[in-house]
């Protein structure tokens, strides 16, 4: 179980026990002549000898205590500021809102914008029941009006559409009993709902080989963008969404929401004020052993051929065709099944991120999530180059991307690689660790530094005792709680890197929450600008694109920096 709520933020010093000789001959040579804040404990305690005696020990060993921790603080200097918005009354015009795709995340997204299916607000009310420290309900019931509206909804399977009309008009955010407000229009293909008059901004939640597709078609018709990552299925329609964003002018934002974490916020703080020393290594993960977090999710009973436009779900054969010449200009033809993307089929309907012919594989899914957290905080840009091995080696059920992987990122003008390693067949816990000369850096949804042995900069605070290496020095808790609902190795491994929640001012908040209302802002004040737009978005997928390449083609891949495109080895 992940805790819940804790209603301050707090930072945690945890210093050395240990005193050098030195220190130790300067408190016995300040003891010879009490202080007065001495001389008033001596006198407190001087009706209980034995007692006094003690508890004098446990004053004087606090009063070194504190001060050690003083010197800690002086060292780790950070600031206790937020930058991320805490408005609890969103101003501005109403934006009408718009959502293609109503799957799992689809469903997340439009819950944290306020929109959620009654049937969750009953399950959220249940565990409120059961456990009165589940504050979930209350949580959910006091987050902030974005002042939307939800006027269309697109699903090209029946039952998502519906439940998406559904969601769109639960305003008040009750249950199955409560009262419902005017349901948006469901529309059965997204170009219908992009020309509707009626609509500002949409959320585009499909699957990967979608994502561009409808970002182009939504930016032409003059609709903002808040599309899931990652933002392109192939190198080439990378460039073509960048285009269309550019030159419509939309606010586009992508849909990383570990842009509101507060633990990167801190990372970022600390490098910047250069507590860690040089940077030689970071080492990012993905480790998930569960069939849904191998993307084995489950088939809904109600679909069928009836229910599913498996056409649309395809796309254009235009499209099917444009992949198929991409894909056979690089030797990759093994890894794609023509004939398999013509019929219908539950299994990559529902599990599409097994196979290339819709997905971008650990790459595009869940390395994206890491890389643009070491982007935030580092500002690396696109990596100098990209080299990948792995294989399909548990899930042994027709998927042709790999569910084992490790890509190693090369950043020169920094000084340091970048490794990212993955497996879904095991579950042993590894956050971001940002390995420094001076100390190295764990970033999840908490943040741990610990000083390195063999530091310059601290070598003066290890020799005297202040500083114990193997003890983390510094501890950074944006929030506690005591309860929450995780119901899946998927939910637990992104509630660990802070992908989940938020603390800001003691206060926990849906990171996507946070995220959809800056993209909302920024589209009611255009002088703001999205924490990922397009700029972070293109280099979250020539990064991810540079991983999947350097594995399909099995060599080195590089970014040609003038002439901004990815090069072979």
């Amino acid at each position: 179980m992940i805790p819940e709520d804790k209603n301050t933020s707090e930072e945690e010093f945890i210093p050395n026990d240990n005193t050098s000789p030195e220190k130790k001959d300067s408190v016995e040579k300040q003891e010879q002549t009490p202080s007065k804040g001495r001389r008033d404990a001596l006198k407190a305690l001087a009706g209980v000898p034995i007692v006094g005696a003690m508890a004098y020990g446990l004053f004087k060993k606090k009063g070194l205590e504190d001060d050690k921790k003083k010197q800690i603080r002086d060292i780790f200097n950070t600031s206790g500021e937020n930058p991320i918005a805490t408005a609890t009354q969103v101003d501005g015009p109403q934006i009408r809102v718009g959502i293609i795709g109503f799957g799992i995340r689809g469903k997340q997204l439009l819950r944290a914008a306020g929109f959620a299916l009654p049937e969750h607000i009953d399950k959220l009310k249940e565990g409120a029941k059961k456990d009165s420290r589940d504050t979930r309900y209350k949580d959910y019931l006091e987050q902030d009006n974005l002042n939307i509206v939800i006027t269309g909804v697109c699903d090209i399977f029946d039952t998502y559409g519906e439940e998406a009309v559904l969601a769109g008009a639960n305003i008040n955010r009750e249950g199955t009993n409560g009262k419902m407000g005017t349901p948006p229009k469901r529309y059965l293909n997204y170009k219908e709902l992009l020309a509707a008059d009626d609509i500002d901004a949409v959320i585009i939640a499909s699957p990967d080989h979608w994502h561009s597709t409808m970002t182009i078609d939504a930016a032409k018709a003059g609709k903002h963008v808040y599309v899931e990552k990652p933002l392109s299925w192939t190198v080439p329609e990378t460039y073509d969404v960048v285009t269309a964003v550019k030159e419509t002018g939309i606010v586009f934002q992508l849909g990383h929401q570990g842009r509101q974490v507060d633990s990167h916020r801190k990372a970022k703080e600390i490098i910047d004020n250069g507590l860690l020393g040089s940077i030689s290594l970071i080492e990012v993960c993905t480790n998930r052993n569960d069939p849904n977090g191998a993307w084995v999710y489950p088939i809904h009973e109600k679909a069928n051929p009836k229910t599913i436009d498996w056409k649309q779900f395809e796309g254009p054969q235009n499209r099917i065709d444009e992949y198929m010449s991409y894909m056979g200009k690089n030797g990759l033809m093994k890894y794609v099944g023509p004939e398999d993307r013509v019929q219908f089929s539950l299994e990559r309907f529902f599990r599409w991120r097994c196979w290339w012919d819709y997905s971008t594989g650990l790459s595009g899914d869940l390395l994206t999530h890491e890389y643009d957290a070491v982007n935030q905080i580092l500002g690396t840009g696109i990596p100098h180059s990209a080299a990948s091995s792995g294989g399909v080696y548990f899930f042994k059920d027709g998927r042709t991307v790999p569910d084992v992987l490790q890509t190693v990122f090369e950043f020169p003008d920094f000084n340091f690689s970048m490794l990212y390693s993955a497996t879904l067949a095991s579950n042993r816990p590894r956050g971001k660790v940002i390995m420094g000369h001076d100390a190295c850096m764990e970033v999840a949804d908490t943040l741990t530094v610990k000083v390195d042995p063999g530091s310059t900069r601290y070598k003066d605070k290890i020799e005297s005792g202040l500083i114990k290496p193997d003890v983390p020095l510094y501890t950074y808790v944006p929030g506690n709680s005591s309860v929450d609902a995780i119901t899946s190795a998927t939910e637990l491994y992104f509630a660990q890197r802070g992908l989940l929640y938020s603390y800001i001012g003691g206060k926990r908040y849906d990171t996507t929450f946070l995220h959809i209302r800056e993209w909302l802002e920024c589209i009611r004040d255009r002088n703001k600008k999205p924490s990922c737009g397009i700029k972070e978005a293109f280099e979250e997928a020539i990064t991810a694109h540079m991983g999947t390449r350097a594995y399909l083609e099995g060599r080195t891949m590089y970014w040609d920096k003038d002439n901004q495109e990815i090069v072979r080895g």
